[in-house]
């Protein structure tokens, strides 16, 4: 007769529940895998656009977001699945836990790489008003984005860049007038560089 490490007979996880924990790890993690195919194709998953139930609790851990549930839910079904033949208590217990766990996680990194996000945003606005040039040519009228390198709190960055004018190739001296959502600037040709180039030539 098998016995648990207490000696005691541990009791049987019942069919029921095995399914509920197998179809709690397929769900968790086909929305996981969904997220993370949208996120490598470009869609935004990040903390500001992450799907939730319920109000975000300022700056506490969002426990209710589409990531941590479905985390959540995953964890829940394959430490059950795979603790199931120590019994169904020591399964539920084991199963919860990590589920728990889970949605801990997830959410700390969720806010982690918001507070980073948000961090880069104040950076790039700080920008604005700065001059730099054109490091890869950049499409006109917004068709597209290029490179350009600024000087961002006394350091020389690298920054995705857009502008509304014509198209500026690289080498274009440029001022930064706005910025565009959290990792684009938007820039336009130097008025006062192409102030002194016209007056030389003239």
């Amino acid at each position: 007769m098998q016995r648990s490490i207490l000696g005691c007979t541990p009791t049987p996880v019942l069919p029921l529940v095995t399914t509920l924990f197998l179809w709690c790890a397929v769900l968790g993690g086909t929305v996981l895998l969904i997220q993370l195919v949208a996120g490598f194709v470009g869609f935004e998953y990040g903390h500001a656009h992450d799907g939730h139930f319920g109000d975000s609790a300022g700056e506490g851990l969002n426990l209710l977001s589409v990531r941590s549930i479905s985390a959540g839910l995953a964890f829940f079904g394959l430490v059950g699945l795979a603790t199931a033949s120590l019994g169904s208590v020591v399964a539920s217990v084991a199963a919860v836990a990590a589920g728990g766990i889970a949605m801990l996680g997830v959410a700390a990194l969720i806010k982690a790489f918001g507070r980073l996000e948000r961090d880069a945003t104040l950076s790039l606005t700080s920008a604005v008003g700065t001059t730099g040039s054109v490091y890869l040519s950049i499409p006109g009228r917004r068709a597209g984005a290029g490179k350009v390198h600024v000087t961002v709190q006394n350091r020389l960055v690298e920054c995705r860049a857009v502008t509304d004018e014509e198209d500026l190739p690289t080498g274009t001296p440029v001022l930064v007038v706005d910025v565009d959502g959290s990792d684009t600037i938007v820039v336009v040709r130097n008025p006062i560089l192409l102030n002194e180039v016209s007056n030389a030539g003239a």
